[in-house]
């Protein structure tokens, strides 16, 4: 495969990581006879599996197409993170007067932003490489894989033969039905990190996680940012109010947001890349120098001739059990190309499950998986478990408490009172929690691991929190749930014990 197809720009950092993940010189093994385990596609669901079965040591073939590492190192999870770690460095100056700092508008030089985000994916992707694999023992081949029946996959000119096969192919961005939009060039979170110079006007279609992560630090970075959306507020999927506090924050950062919008034409001309909508009826038009499209995924099955293995699939992906076993027994799936939860950590544990149920006659259940999720703005928003509707439309009798930031010492002293920690529970039974603030991802596990072990606000309230710490305000949430349990009745109980407890 030509590499420049794969990743640019072919700068030296490029070239590490291509050593590392998709290596020019790479001869794939010579096929075994049989093998305990196939796994298709090398990000985190089929690297996940691939170490942990070669780890037990099965006999295991990982085969990639492109790049190892997947998504999230390559086009993902890693260079985003990157990206944006520059583009805080920006919010943090815009809000030093108010800490008495003064700072001078900086100055951006785009170029270097990329190129350290290029030197630290290349840094991290030995992780994910084609040499780490071949030492855990795993036949890395590299190139096409297609099912050539229930039990084999080609690779090329070769037959793999498996007793289990993993599909773990992931999903790719989706292209929305606008007219013009597949005939006009446009950047994708796949080609989005191949930039070198800023875009003077970038265009955001979809205002979810990736849309509006971007739009914020390509704002900072400089750029005048619009996002178009269907949808009437940003982050649709998300609690409203915190979905609020995020869209006046990108506001804030300068970002144009039409929403609401009907998208009828998508064409590039003399001037640039011109989408046309209607709002509220009215024609519009916006017109910029780049486009980038963020509106959904799409799985990654159409090359892997899934008739041929006898197993199903639909439009959002390969259909699975709970146990995450395909209409063939013996091939199983994991990440992107089949959950609704595209994130890598959820690959991760559904990988897990995979090796549990394959190998070990498992009955773990992917349902079971409490799946937290974050989304990188500034400040981010974290969320685990069930919504308050969702949980009443389980049956719950919920209840919701929600602490302001602004009762919590270290987000007045750190200037970030613009968010809250929201919890749905049933008779204190955590069943829910949504975080708006600056680290919300680091906050949301104590609340992720709460509802996996069945905990309590209770256990919240009692676990003793560093002061202070915007974590606080999860414990305050449990004071607070402990504090409604003293009724006016239980109140006049205590006062007739003090009162008799003051004439011993």
């Amino acid at each position: 495969m030509n590499t420049e197809t794969l990743i640019q720009p072919l700068d030296d950092a490029n070239r590490e990581l291509l050593s590392n993940v998709h290596p020019a010189d790479w001869q794939n093994p010579e096929a075994q006879d049989l093998y305990d385990l196939v796994v298709l596609g090398a990000g985190t669901a089929g690297l996940v599996s691939a170490a942990g079965a070669a780890g037990l040591g099965a006999r295991v073939a990982l085969v990639e197409r492109a790049l190892l590492g997947g998504d999230c190192l390559n086009v993902g999870c890693v260079p985003s993170k990157g990206l944006i770690r520059s583009s805080r460095v920006v919010g943090e100056l815009r809000k030093g007067a108010l800490l008495g700092v003064r700072a001078t508008d900086p100055t951006i030089d785009f170029a270097q932003v990329m190129q350290r985000m290029r030197r630290r994916r290349a840094g991290i992707s030995s992780n994910d490489s084609a040499r780490r694999f071949t030492d855990l023992g795993v036949d890395v081949f590299l190139g096409d894989a297609r099912f050539t029946g229930p039990g084999e996959v080609a690779v090329g000119e070769q037959r793999l033969q498996f007793k289990r096969a993993v599909i773990a192919t992931g999903a790719r961005a989706a292209v929305p039905p606008v007219p013009g939009l597949t005939d006009t060039p446009h950047l994708t979170n796949e080609t989005l990190f191949w930039l070198t110079e800023r875009p003077a006007h970038l265009l955001v279609i979809g205002a979810g996680p990736i849309g509006c992560e971007m739009a914020q630090a390509f704002a900072r970075l400089g750029s005048r940012v619009t996002i178009l959306d269907m949808a009437l507020q940003v982050l649709p999927r998300e609690d409203a109010d915190a979905a609020a506090i995020i869209q006046g924050h990108l506001a804030d950062d300068g970002v144009h947001l039409e929403l609401g919008i009907r998208l009828e034409q998508v064409s590039r001309g003399a001037d640039g890349v011109e989408v046309r909508f209607q709002r509220d009826g009215a024609p519009r038009q916006v017109i910029g120098d780049q486009l980038l499209v963020a509106a959904g995924r799409a799985p990654n099955i159409e090359a892997l001739e899934l008739d041929a293995a006898g197993v199903a699939s639909t439009k959002r992906g390969v259909v699975v059990n709970d146990r995450l076993r395909t209409s063939n027994r013996r091939i199983y799936a994991a990440g992107d190309v089949c959950s609704a939860f595209k994130f890598t950590h959820a690959a991760d544990a559904m990988a897990r499950i995979v090796i549990q149920n394959a190998f070990f006659f498992g009955r773990k259940k992917v349902s079971d998986l409490v799946i937290p999720w974050c989304t990188y703005t500034d400040p981010e928003i974290a969320h685990v478990g069930l919504y308050e509707q969702a949980a009443r439309d389980r049956g719950h009798r919920v209840e919701t408490l929600t602490v302001g930031l602004a009762e919590v010492d270290r987000a007045i002293l750190d200037e970030e009172t613009d968010g809250f920690v929201r919890v749905h529970h049933e008779k204190g039974k955590l069943l829910g929690c949504t975080i708006v603030a600056s680290h919300a991802g680091e906050m949301i596990g104590e609340a992720s691991y709460a509802i996996t072990r069945g905990g309590s606000l209770s256990d919240l309230s009692s676990a003793i929190h560093p002061y202070p710490t915007q974590a606080e305000a999860l414990k305050k949430s449990g004071d607070a749930y402990r504090r409604s349990l003293l009724t006016p009745a239980v109140r006049t109980w205590f006062e007739r014990y003090f009162t008799w407890t003051r004439s011993w």
